[in-house]
């Protein structure tokens, strides 16, 4: 069987090393083309070209290289038609994804288009599953709600369970671990400050986060602040932060970060996938968002859904407190974080959630990557 897989992010790259591990698995001996990153290269695929020409966002990072992107769109297309494979397989990425699919679906018309993580038309922009569907056949969903939406507009559709519930997990004894190293006494309130993973939202959310826990700290003396961030932002982090009154804990690496996780009483985070990392961890939480006033309205009028945090979605709750836009105030967050230390109702209330959650995740079941495969090869009818 010969595949052509494209990923053009590290997430992807995650998601389509976990699926080339499944099918080769289940299906040895697969012919891979396409473009990826260290996972993916780990499972047999030589890139075309390294993944990271593909890792831009946004229309300032985007125009500049416009001309060069357009030519990998054409050359990947190019690549696709000369393999004829059994299967093309797009990961996220959209922008880039669904062209290069469009372009080689107009040389072969018979050419079966997999994409790999939904849109997210549940929250906006609910027509992009129709546009979609004219390139691709079968969608792999990270949701569990999401197939209807996909059907709805003629794609197949299964949900494959969401990568959460397999990334590995720090114990009690690392916990325990992370707070002697940083010298936090076992009763001593510990809470995980997440303003999100790019310079903007840092540097918008991290002062009102710092704030927040600031009048936090005023009720618990005690409290210490953990902010886990990454490596492309990291020394804007530091830098800001040691401006901060009291500085928080930066902590860069994945081991530091899940014993954070693990040793964490309470979070303040932005919205994002990160409330489904906490919720993994069972971790009470606190969302806060904000967007400059102009890009916040257009938001608000195009969103569908009343609540932004993935953790209450899947559970069909509204139990994590959400602080957004004009509420995101670091007065109301602070009472609420205060409220979750302090009251056992409330945080039962929450870790009964993040279990269902999890469970309605795929937690205790076949690995994401491996459920993905499956849905490949019965989609392609190779079952």
């Amino acid at each position: 069987m010969r595949v052509f897989v494209i990923a053009g992010e590290a997430s992807g790259d995650k998601l389509g090393g976990a699926l080339m591990a499944g099918l080769s698995e289940l299906a040895p001996g697969i012919e891979w083309r396409g473009i990826g990153g260290e996972e993916m290269c780990g499972q047999g695929l030589d890139s075309l070209f390294p993944m990271e020409e593909l890792s831009v966002m946004g229309l300032m990072e985007v125009l500049p290289k416009y001309r060069h992107l357009k030519r990998r769109i054409a050359e990947t297309a190019e690549a696709v038609v000369e393999m004829a494979p059994d299967a093309l397989i797009t990961i996220d990425s959209p922008d880039f994804c669904l062209r290069v699919a469009r372009l080689a679906r107009e040389k072969r018309p018979d050419l079966k288009v997999i994409h790999y993580v939904a849109p997210s038309v549940w929250a906006w922009r609910p027509g992009r599953a129709a546009k979609m569907a004219q390139v691709v056949d079968h969608v792999l969903a990270l949701l569990p709600f999401e197939p209807p939406y996909m059907e709805a507009v003629g794609m197949s559709c299964d949900f494959v369970g969401h990568p959460v519930v397999a990334e590995p997990r720090a114990d009690r004894a690392d916990a325990a671990a992370f707070r002697e190293t940083h010298m936090i006494d076992a009763d001593q309130p510990l809470a995980l400050c997440l303003p999100g993973s790019r310079r903007g939202e840092v540097k918008r959310l991290g002062p009102r986060f710092d704030e927040a826990l600031m009048q936090l700290r005023d009720r618990e003396p005690g409290l210490r602040v953990v902010l886990p961030t990454v490596r492309g932002v990291a020394p804007m982090v530091r830098e800001m932060t040691a401006r901060w009154p009291v500085a928080p804990i930066v902590v860069e690496s994945s081991e530091d970060k899940r014993a954070a996780f693990a040793a964490a009483d309470i979070a303040l985070a932005a919205s994002g996938t990160v409330s489904l990392e906490l919720a993994a961890n069972r971790v009470p939480m606190v969302i806060a968002y904000d967007a400059n006033f102009i890009s916040w309205h257009v938001i608000w009028r195009m969103l569908r859904i009343d609540t932004v945090t993935l953790v209450n979605l899947v559970s069909d709750t509204r139990v994590i407190p959400e602080f957004l836009g004009p509420d995101c105030k670091p007065r109301a967050i602070s009472a609420k974080m205060l409220e979750l230390l302090e009251d056992d109702a409330s945080r039962g209330e929450q870790f009964a959630v993040m279990e269902e959650t999890m469970r309605r995740l795929g937690e205790g079941g076949e690995a994401p990557g491996l459920r993905a495969a499956r849905s490949v090869l019965e989609f392609l009818g190779r079952v």
